[in-house]
């Protein structure tokens, strides 16, 4: 096999412009496409950088031209040769080299390939299984090799904005100790103390806030995170966050610094220009208007209650709803009163995914309104709801009738179906959102007792530190999230720095103040030696570059990911382990060997 030595590459393919005509150049890449023209070869060739054709001349390279006739895509090569101009009629205006290609005086080719399980191209239209199974050539492809670069942009803008903001990047441990309360977490044995074991970190959240005790005040870290939860398009079990706290800032200061990041962030690696500072919508607001507390901005189709005009009729569904604390809410979908019927049908059966036990709808048309619910409301009625929704011909009001919590997330998500399916969403639209002033509990019915919506660490707002253990349902948080296009990239909250305060969240949470002891009694002793009032954030990386680089999954922008199974296909983990490790971790396992 040849090797590079003596013709090491001196340029990048994808920089090559017409200014270096003329110029020898030695470079170092993949076939991408070869085309054979009789006396003459054409090779695409590939590096990081992007595309080059280059040519081999028969007429003058004898022994290499024969080398040319034997290449194909995905042979490493090297190459040696010189810049000349294309003829006008072959400019290639869709390559950033189109203008220009090389001619070559000498070729090693480094390695040869076998073919590919799929094209090493965009777009490629091969099952997602198959592709992880490849990842390393998954990776070549340009669209790839692109959000891989982007990650990597976007974290160094994040430690040199917050480096001149005066923070430090230190380290906090992985093996720590579980935590139960929120999501499981992933166990690590000890041998060296046999029965007992280390938790993978699902957040830094107790070192961060040790951090600020220890006197840093600005604190940040890109670290890897672990959730043994169940997975979808935008979670993985290891996932990266880019984790900040700090001593001494308010509310407002601490979100100012944090848009002065994101935009430093837009602006500098997609080129476009965020505005600052970002709406801020309460917690109440958003779920009262959009039945998300991760709306999206991008379009309209607000939620809106028609309980005033529906009550008191002879139409039961409606009726026991509100009889039992309920509400009625429309979604207005414009110009699509002529919905098909068999639509309407697969939208009862959508909302029904979420909660809701059916949905009715109102269609103002031309010859009057249809509705399933008709004829138990006058026309008065229906023309009222129509001025207050705002509604006008042609236009489809959809509704449902339940509980507070269920219409929400039922309409909520329905919104979002009706915007994807009438096109309302602009793709190239940026619209950044924090959500405050959260609730600082949520009640889980299947446990009979209150949660902590964000986690146990965050401080109520003063006036409502009196009804943590009376009104908890009263309580609301120093919380929020930033949203962005409905997805939420970050969230975080002033946190608790007295003892006695946060006896109070975890009494109220159904922690014994020996269990709270047993599982936080390091952190709640550094809260009596001087703990600075103190907050922070943490931003889901992986999402975040999702967003940026328009893709679908998190797995597009993480180099080596899991699948929903939380399997790497590639590398084949999990795995089994040998008896003789087990032994020596004091541990023996129920599930048999396959």
């Amino acid at each position: 096999m040849e090797t590079l030595t003596g013709m090491e590459r001196t340029n990048n393919c994808g920089e090559l412009r017409i200014s270096d005509v003329g110029k020898e150049v030695r470079l170092a890449g993949w076939v991408s496409r070869r085309r054979d023209h009789g006396g003459l070869i054409f090779v695409d060739m590939r590096d990081r950088s992007g595309l080059v054709q280059v040519v081999f001349d028969g007429s003058t390279q004898g022994l290499d031209f024969a080398k040319a006739e034997t290449l194909r895509n995905e042979f490493v090569l090297g190459v040696r040769g010189k810049v000349r101009a294309r003829s006008e009629d072959t400019i290639n205006p869709k390559m950033a080299t189109g203008e220009i290609e090389i001619l070559v005086e000498e070729l090693r080719i480094l390695n040869r390939a076998k073919t590919p399980p799929f094209y090493i191209q965009d777009g490629v239209d091969v099952d997602e299984m198959v592709r992880l199974r490849y990842r390393y050539l998954d990776l070549r492809r340009p669209e790839m090799q692109k959000n891989i670069i982007l990650r990597h942009r976007v974290t160094k803008i994040m430690r040199d904005y917050l480096d001149e903001q005066g923070f430090l990047e230190i380290e906090t441990p992985m093996l720590c100790r579980s935590t139960p309360e929120g999501a499981r977490d992933f166990l690590v044995p000890s041998r060296l103390n046999p029965g007992q074991f280390y938790a993978l970190p699902q957040s830094p959240q107790i070192f961060k806030q040790l951090l600020m005790v220890s006197g840093f005040e600005k604190y940040f870290q890109i670290v890897r995170c672990f959730r043994d939860e169940d997975l979808r398009a935008d979670r993985q079990p290891e996932f990266t966050q880019l984790d900040i706290e700090t001593s001494f800032l308010n509310q407002d200061q601490l979100l100012t610094i944090m848009e002065g990041l994101i935009k430093k962030i837009f602006e500098t690696t997609l080129d476009v220009k965020v505005e600052t500072p970002f709406l801020r919508m309460s917690w109440d607001e958003a779920m009262t208007r959009f039945g998300s507390d991760k709306p999206d901005l991008r379009f309209g189709m607000e939620l809106q209650d028609i309980s005033e005009f529906v009550k008191g009729s002879d139409f039961k569904v409606f009726n026991s709803v509100l009889e039992n604390g309920g509400q009625v809410k429309v979604i207005r979908v414009d110009d699509y009163a002529n919905i098909p019927r068999r639509e309407l049908d697969n939208l009862v059966e959508y909302v029904k995914i979420y909660g809701a036990k059916g949905l009715a709808w109102i269609q103002y048309t031309e010859e009057g309104v249809k509705s399933p619910f008709k004829k138990f409301y006058s026309d008065e009625t229906f023309d009222a709801i129509k001025q207050a929704t705002g509604c006008k011909t042609g236009d489809l009001l959809l509704v449902v009738g339940d509980k507070a919590s269920v219409v929400a997330q039922a309409l909520g998500e329905l919104r979002l179906e009706m915007a994807r399916r009438r096109n309302l969403i602009d793709a190239d639209k940026l619209c950044f959102l924090w959500i405050v002033d959260f609730p600082m509990f949520e009640y889980v019915e299947e446990d009979k007792r209150y949660k902590a919506m964000h986690h146990p660490f965050t401080s109520p707002r003063e006036e409502d530190i009196d009804l943590l253990l009376t009104a908890p349902e009263k309580v609301k948080a120093n919380a929020y999230d930033i949203v962005l296009n409905g997805v939420e990239v970050g969230g975080g909250s002033l946190r608790i720095y007295r003892r006695d305060v946060q006896e109070k969240v975890f009494e109220a949470i159904g922690l014994t103040p020996e269990e709270a002891y047993a599982k936080f009694g390091f952190l709640m002793d550094a809260f009596e030696f001087g703990t600075p009032p103190h907050g922070g954030i943490a931003f889901g990386l992986d999402r975040l570059i999702m967003l940026m680089a328009k893709r679908k999954s998190i797995r597009d922008v993480i180099a080596f990911p899991k699948t929903q199974s939380a399997i790497d296909p590639m590398s084949h983990a999990p795995s089994e382990v040998d008896d003789k490790q087990l032994r020596e971790l004091s541990i023996r396992t129920a599930v048999k060997k396959k």
